[in-house]
């Protein structure tokens, strides 16, 4: 099946909102083994909203619209789909109560207007929003789903995975498995698996590059679990056999999760301290919930004063070698790993912004060490300052990963 999702809203053609929308229902699509082809927005204009619906018709089996379901004349949503199907919007009494019973509860007062979100195509269902007034809508035409969904990421979201979800998935089971690596560029990549026999029936194998990291996704599609489950363990082993080195991961979560995950299993504390990376480094691992558990600190020592006094780091050192050196990025680590008593330390030392010598922009020192091991990376990350924190950062929670994975199996 083939999807497209429509986002409705003049806030989002005005770049006055980011469209998070999408990017959610995408990535839920393709792990339900859809694929999402088309990706288009509209404003809140009755005529251009109803082309672009007949257009998702003419080329979709699943559209999806996000927005214009509110109380107010420029939600516009349920009337243009019900015009391009050829079906009157009806008031559903039960909805109705529903909806004032909403507002008793909620101590509001219900105007007349919020009435409207009672109103759906004849033939058509709701889909229950417990977090907000409006319902969505489920509408099966001409062999087509169309699902209508409120624009609030808030309640978007646990209504696609309460509820639409069931509506929209077949007799079809679905396998994904994910391969992260990193080390190696994405023409060399695909020139790899190019040279291996994984390109198998029932199965999209497809790249997608990330910052520092390029992700591998593998998804089947059929009816029988037990071969699908067979064919996709036989790929990922292939692609192990040829790019084992540079694989850093094989599920769906994010790096941070990742790690703090392997950290768990082993038993390790870790700490970090970051000078260009500015925190960032601790600011993800702290929002994967139960980080406690093995995230002990995390330290920004911006300054030269700041590490000295905090990491025990010898002036000299810096007076040296400078404060963006293999020298200083060992001493920061190995003076957390002491004071805190933890298992492990990152740290970082660099430059994420333009200076007087423009060759070193981007040149930064990134140092993994626990009591026994210790690894220093000297990188060049391209980008303005904003990509030379997210790529050194990225780089410092891989490297951690496979430090890990190396001195602890």
């Amino acid at each position: 099946m083939e999807a497209e999702i429509i986002t409705v809203g003049t806030e989002i053609i005005l770049g006055s909102i980011i469209n998070t929308n999408a990017v959610y229902l995408s990535k839920k699509l393709m792990g339900m083994g859809i694929e999402t082809h088309y990706h288009t927005s509209v404003d809140d204009d009755y005529k251009r909203l109803e082309s672009a619906i007949k257009i998702a018709l003419d080329r979709s089996d699943i559209i999806i619209l996000t927005g214009g379901l509110g109380p107010t004349d420029d939600d516009l949503t349920k009337e243009a789909v019900a015009n391009v199907i050829n079906k009157p919007l009806v008031s559903d009494i039960d909805m109705q109560k529903y909806l004032k019973n909403y507002f008793a509860c909620s101590n509001r007062k219900m105007t007349k207007n919020n009435l409207k979100q009672a109103m759906k195509p004849s033939e058509s269902e709701f889909i229950p929003n417990p977090r907000g007034t409006a319902p969505g809508v489920f509408v099966e035409y001409e062999g087509k789903k169309i699902i209508l969904m409120p624009g609030p990421p808030h309640e978007l979201e646990p209504m696609f995975d309460e509820y639409v979800c069931n509506l929209i998935k077949d007799d079809f089971n679905i396998v994904v498995k994910s391969i992260k690596v990193s080390g190696i560029g994405e023409s060399s990549l695909e020139t790899d698996l190019k040279s291996l026999d994984i390109y198998m029936p029932k199965f999209t194998i497809t790249t997608y590059a990330s910052t520092g990291y390029i992700e591998i996704k593998i998804i089947g599609r059929g009816l029988d679990i037990d071969e699908l489950n067979k064919t996709s363990n036989l790929i990922v082993e292939r692609i192990k056999s040829k790019i084992g080195d540079y694989i850093f991961g094989y599920d769906n979560k994010s790096l941070e999760e990742t790690l703090l995950n392997s950290l768990k299993l082993k038993s390790l504390k870790l700490a970090v301290c970051e000078s260009c990376t500015g925190g960032s480094i601790s600011k993800r691992l702290t929002s994967i919930e139960g980080a406690s558990e093995v995230f002990d600190r995390g330290i920004v020592t911006y300054s030269n004063n700041s590490k000295i006094d905090e990491l025990n780091v010898d002036p000299f050192l810096i007076e040296k070698y400078g404060v963006v050196s293999q020298e200083v990025a060992y001493a920061m680590t190995k003076g957390l790993l002491e004071k805190s008593g933890v298992d492990l330390v990152i740290s970082t030392t660099g430059y994420a912004s333009p200076v007087e010598e423009s060759k070193n922009t981007g040149l930064v020192y990134i140092c993994v060490m626990d009591k026994k091991n210790h690894k220093v990376y000297k990188m060049n990350f391209l980008g303005d300052r904003k990509a030379v924190v997210e790529r050194a950062t990225n780089f410092a929670l891989i490297e951690s990963l496979r430090f890990t994975n190396k001195h602890y199996n």
